[in-house]
């Protein structure tokens, strides 16, 4: 059974979200992310394949090493899909300043 990986479950997990930050700073092995984490490796490793599955991650093999780095273009996904509730959000507060203005300009009436 193959699974269809999504980006927005892979950021659904804190610890997937966690390696995503530490791999916008720096290229580095599963080991040197499992190094940052309480957890057994073996389940960081599940948390980068994951990752890898739904285009968030990469790898790159040098040598007997295998290094991985954030693909910055897909975050961009998320950063649109972001940005459309930023706006849906600053309507709605928009309307509420202008609705809390009325208040108190009837008030002072």
């Amino acid at each position: 059974m193959i699974l269809r990986r999504d980006i927005f479950q892979a950021i659904a997990d804190p610890t997937r979200r966690s390696i995503l930050v530490l791999l916008a700073s720096q290229t580095i092995t599963a080991g040197a992310i499992a190094d940052h984490f309480d957890g057994a490796r073996s389940t960081i490793s599940k948390h980068i394949q994951i990752l890898t599955e739904c285009g968030l991650v990469e790898s790159n093999q040098q040598g007997r090493e295998i290094y991985y780095q954030i693909k910055i273009e897909r975050m961009k996904e998320i950063d649109l899909w972001l940005d459309q509730l930023l706006k849906i959000w600053e309507q709605r507060f928009d309307r509420l300043d202008l609705y809390l203005e009325k208040l108190q300009k009837n008030k002072r009436s």
